[in-house]
């Protein structure tokens, strides 16, 4: 693995700053797409029934908007590859 010249400070700016671009594309209804590493997306899950799976209880799940990540074909492919060497 190759090292950064970031300090940590920066880093941790760098990330927030990451974070803060995804949510803001989310929030305006967009998916947010990076090239070569993937695409953040909101999908609408429907109301269902959970269940505790301790007590076997069951319970109403309320329908809800939730963040997907789908990985891009050269992320899968460079993880893919770089675990065959192990």
């Amino acid at each position: 693995m190759r090292g950064s010249s970031l300090k940590r400070m920066e880093a941790m700016k760098f990330v927030e700053d990451f974070f803060e671009v995804i949510i803001k594309g989310l929030e305006s209804g967009e998916p947010v797409k990076i090239p070569g590493f993937g695409n953040f997306i909101l999908r609408d899950k429907k109301s269902r029934n959970g269940r505790n799976p301790k007590t076997k209880e069951e319970f109403p799940i309320e329908a809800r908007r939730v963040v997907s990540f789908r990985t891009s074909s050269i992320l899968k492919s460079a993880i893919k590859d770089h675990y065959k060497t192990y």
